[in-house]
């Protein structure tokens, strides 16, 4: 069997199991910049504008349905006045079920 017949077998990623009771990566991310942009006041709008991201895009991914590249993992952080390692590892923090 080949490789991209295996993989069509186990479906898409995202639907492999987690550890019970702990967010996925993404999830644990859109949880982070979610209340971040709550922190600072923010609708998804702004936030938008902030990072020169479009809206339904912030909102796939707090909804933990987008993982973002690098560029755009870059630019989101910049416009929730974080660093990419903060966002990171608040994103981190929420996936280990650890806050602050």
């Amino acid at each position: 069997m080949s490789t991209w017949m295996s993989l069509r077998v186990w479906g898409p990623v995202d639907r492999l199991p987690s550890v019970p009771g702990t967010p996925s990566a993404q999830s644990a991310l859109g949880r982070a910049v979610a209340e971040r942009r709550a922190e600072l006041g923010l609708t998804q709008e702004q936030l938008a504008l902030r990072a020169d991201l479009h809206q339904r895009w912030i909102s796939n991914v707090e909804n933990g349905h987008r993982n973002p590249s690098y560029s755009s993992l870059r630019r989101l952080a910049d416009g929730l006045d974080l660093s990419t390692s903060e966002l990171i590892a608040r994103a981190e923090r929420i996936e280990s079920g650890k806050r602050r």
